[in-house]
């Protein structure tokens, strides 16, 4: 089946899933950035074909958020590691971990790994936070307003309009953005 490209997508989030829109892309990045480096480890991890693995693996290294490294010479083996721009998508795993956590978890007797936080030596379940005042970021507590790269077309042709509808007057504007 032909997926629809996004990355022209006014929206972030359509550009990031077109990159991640599949499942193994986003398990290839669990495995990675917990440790599991190499090609045939991965296959055997997740039980994927290979020409699948090696698809995936090739657009990760493309898109600049996996990097390859040998680590054999003969016959040629490589370790797949996390750029920074692959390491960024730790904590939006980690976002999607608590929430399959939260609610597909019960039935399996509970969460299968646990994340636990070395500054304060404790598990913990990640929340999304301000930036600004470390108040926590849910549906009810945010308003999504235009920015710089909005535009309507496809993808955005009812929700930007709609965004743009929030937008501040000038003076209130905290980026000082007409």
């Amino acid at each position: 089946m032909n997926r629809t490209p996004l990355g022209d997508v006014a929206c972030s989030i359509a550009r990031a899933t077109d990159l991640f829109g599949d499942a193994w892309t986003a398990l290839i990045m669990r495995d990675v950035l917990v440790g599991v480096t190499r090609f045939d480890d991965l296959v055997t991890d997740l039980g994927i074909s290979r020409k699948v693995l090696a698809a995936r693996l090739a657009r990760l290294v493309a898109e600049g958020v996996l990097e390859r490294e040998p680590y054999q010479d003969h016959p040629p083996r490589h370790h797949y590691r996390p750029t920074r721009k692959g390491r960024e998508l730790y904590p939006v795993l980690l976002a999607l971990m608590a929430w399959g956590d939260r609610w597909y978890s019960a039935d399996a007797g509970g969460p299968p790994a646990r994340i636990h936080h070395h500054a304060c030596d404790r598990d913990t379940t990640p929340v999304t936070v301000c930036e600004h005042c470390g108040g926590e970021l849910t549906l009810d507590t945010t308003t999504q307003l235009p920015g710089p790269g909005g535009r309507i077309g496809p993808g955005t042709r009812v929700l930007a309009p709609l965004i743009a509808s929030r937008a501040l007057p000038a003076e209130e504007d905290p980026t000082g953005a007409p």
